[in-house]
């Protein structure tokens, strides 16, 4: 029960990292494979923050269920 609440709180976080930064997953993933001054496409940076919201309401989700089994 609790643990659900704490992994919705760690989802919640990535998504709201990854909807105000979206290129900060690409700079851990993809950019250091480039040598060089290279950025994230637009494409990737728009479905960085789709993912980044549905992260976000995916994790809001998970503490809403721990919440109710926990308290109910």
């Amino acid at each position: 029960m609790w643990l659900l609440i704490i992994f919705g709180i760690a989802i919640l976080v990535l998504g709201i990292i990854q909807i105000k930064n979206p290129s900060f997953g690409w700079k851990y993933n993809e950019g250091w494979k480039v040598n060089g001054d290279s950025e994230p496409s637009d494409a990737y940076l728009i479905m960085a923050e789709i993912g980044g919201i549905f992260a976000t309401v995916l994790g809001a989700v998970f503490i809403l269920l721990g919440a109710l089994k926990v308290f109910l």
